[in-house]
């Protein structure tokens, strides 16, 4: 491989994460001479006939319902495409899971927080047959569920309240009000706006004669990005425009388009001229503040310098069309792209964007037609991964040609075409996975199941999956007794007083709070498809010693009735942390730890540290 391109192959592979990094690959091809040569374009020598076979960009296909073996364990169309796969390998599904079991799944993955004991007793001795649809239709309408979506919407967003840089103490660039943007996260799932407005509003709100003055918000999607000093430099407003099109078009098509920003994306058929046609209309975008709480004759120029009523959103600037950069150097102008969208996802040639705009209502409907093979797909594939720990396609944000191939490509297109159908309705695609019998499987399966699906691509049975940091830490709030269910402006997770529901947190580009770090919160910085897994010790030791934790377990304490017997302070503690009672191999555990204090009986400091070790044990942190 000639060394340019190897190194051209390369920089198409990064994660390009911060300003001095990019600039610092530019100036070392300068040096090395690379970056001189004229660019050659590829647009022609494409064979866009065999570029329309891939896999991705073909229209989803409705399909029918696949015949199967086992006829009496499907529950929902969902389990046919999973089953009929299943058996073709020669496996069988889990059995389902125990009612506890399942309705902890449930409360977490459509709220976050646990159930309580006496839910789960309440849904345990229900005999009503619909008792789980009845539990699953209350969650949905739960607020909390709307606070459950946005932990996973806000790092597709890259949603932060600064920059990763200040000079000094200069923070006119900062976001102290991005908490309007996230609020508007919450409320659009809970209300189940059409994911096709969701998109829209999202984009293009401003654009849009009949948007409300609270879905105006909705742009802080593209307004709350990176912003760096010097913004009025051509070089440094490209670097904004380059985070602008890597997240719309990872987000909601699932493309790296970005790679095509220095050269023709070197692995799908995205052009140059591909990048800077949807570039420009970030370009024609100007990202501002605006009196958002109070009228603007009421908001004074004192009040919008310090973002007081303020939202951060974004209007349309002056129309222009950009050069392309070449080898993405901005002193290098070649010819000019209109603005328009991608070719490979367009009929014919890709039609210029109008004049009088911006072009982010164009495209804004040309992501949100369904004639696009990519939005549904995308969208339906991440939803599924939050309740299964895997996608479909286990690459979320990359559909292309590096990314993964989909274990169940009929499944996802049926979802895909489904959702369409059903007017994109989030709502109504969760309660069609959590009702199917896949959904409903033990994590515990057959030995033979799991030597021949260990990685569990052919749904045998249900992961396990370890919580989130937002699961996790509400969840000790819940069962301290703690949690407070309120919104509104970020605290931050270091104060004592923050007892909100973790994604009500200040989340930092600038430094990520260490608790969000240790339990694998993604960089704020860029947009972040999934989230690492790591195990360290100092994720047990936060967990021993931190004062959050002492807070948690001294509160716990203080709900329970001292004056009962051991055996019976044993039980009150495992149903208030577990939701459930112990066995009897961890009551005589327990009872043999409270024995262990110097005076022989269960005093408070004995108490507390039994109720810590069960606040941190790993049943408070993995969901079966």
């Amino acid at each position: 491989m000639h060394f340019f391109n190897l190194i051209r192959y390369s920089l198409c592979r990064l994660e390009f994460t911060g300003f001095l990094w990019r600039n610092w690959v530019v100036l070392s091809l300068l040096t090395l001479g690379f970056a001189s040569s004229s660019h050659v374009r590829s647009a022609d020598a494409i064979d866009w006939q065999e570029a329309d076979q891939f896999w991705s960009v073909q229209a989803p296909q409705a399909t029918t319902r696949p015949k199967v073996k086992l006829e009496s364990w499907p529950r929902q169309t969902i389990d046919f495409h999973v089953l009929s796969t299943m058996e073709a390998q020669g496996l069988h599904p889990a059995p389902e899971a125990s009612r506890s079991t399942l309705l902890r799944r449930l409360y977490y993955d459509l709220t976050g927080l646990p159930p309580t004991f006496e839910e789960m007793q309440g849904f345990i001795h229900d005999t009503a047959p619909d008792a789980y649809e009845q539990r699953v239709d209350r969650l949905l309408e739960s607020p909390r569920f709307g606070e459950r979506m946005a932990s996973m919407w806000l790092n597709l967003a890259r949603y932060a309240e600064d920059q990763a840089h200040q000079v000094g103490s200069d923070t006119k660039h900062f976001y102290p009000n991005a908490y309007h943007y996230r609020r508007w996260v919450i409320d659009a799932f809970n209300r189940d706006l059409a994911y096709p407005d969701f998109i829209k509003l999202q984009l293009a709100g401003d654009l849009y004669e009949d948007t409300s003055h609270d879905d105006l918000v909705a742009t802080g999607f593209i307004g709350l990005g990176p912003k760096y000093y010097n913004r009025g430099r051509l070089d440094v407003k490209a670097e904004e425009w380059a985070d602008q099109v890597d997240t719309v078009m990872r987000t909601f098509q699932g493309l790296t388009v970005g790679c095509a920003r220095c050269h023709d994306h070197k692995f799908d058929p995205i052009t140059m001229e591909d990048y800077y046609g949807v570039a420009g209309v970030f370009a024609s975008t100007d990202l501002v503040n605006v009196a958002y709480d109070k009228p603007a004759d009421q908001v004074s120029e004192e009040d919008m310098k310090a973002h007081r009523f303020t939202a951060h959103i974004v209007k349309d600037g002056k129309v222009e069309d950009l050069h392309v950069f070449e080898r993405g150097n901005v002193d290098q102008k070649g010819e000019v792209v209109p603005r328009r969208f991608i070719s490979w996802l367009s009929q014919g040639d890709p039609e210029a964007f109008d004049t009088r705009e911006s072009g982010r209502r164009e495209l804004a409907e040309e992501i949100a037609s369904p004639d696009n093979p990519l939005t549904a797909r995308v969208y339906v594939n991440r939803i599924w991964a939050l309740y299964f720990g895997k996608g479909l396609v286990p690459t979320l944000s990359n559909f292309g040609a590096l990314g993964e191939k989909p274990s169940h490509p009929e499944l996802l297109d049926d979802l895909a075409v489904r959702f369409l159908h059903q007017g994109g309705s989030t709502k109504r695609l969760v309660r069609e996975i959590v009702l199917s019998a896949t959904y409903r499987q033990d994590s515990l399966a057959e030995k033979d199941s799991v030597l021949r699906d260990p990685d569990n691509r052919w749904l045998t049975r249900m992961s396990r999956r370890r919580m989130g940091v937002e699961m996790w830490r509400d969840s000790l709030l819940a069962v301290a007794g703690t949690l407070q269910q309120k919104g509104g402006a970020s605290l931050e997770l270091d104060d004592p007083n923050n007892v909100r529901r973790t994604v009500y947190a200040r989340i930092s580009r600038l430094k990520l709070n260490d608790l969000l770090i240790q339990m694998d919160y993604p960089d704020a910085n860029v947009h972040a498809a999934s989230r690492s897994s790591t195990t360290t010790p100092l994720q047990k030791l936060f967990a021993m010693n931190s004062p959050f934790m002492m807070n948690q377990s001294d509160a716990l304490l203080k709900r329970l009735d001292l004056q009962q017997s051991e055996q019976d302070l044993i039980l009150q503690l495992y149903q208030e942390v577990f939701a459930r009672s112990p066995d009897d191999s961890e009551r005589a555990l327990a009872g043999a730890f409270l024995a262990a204090s110097p005076d022989g009986a269960a005093d408070e400091k004995r108490l507390g540290m039994l109720a810590q070790a069960l606040m941190i044990s790993n049943e408070m942190l993995y969901l079966d």
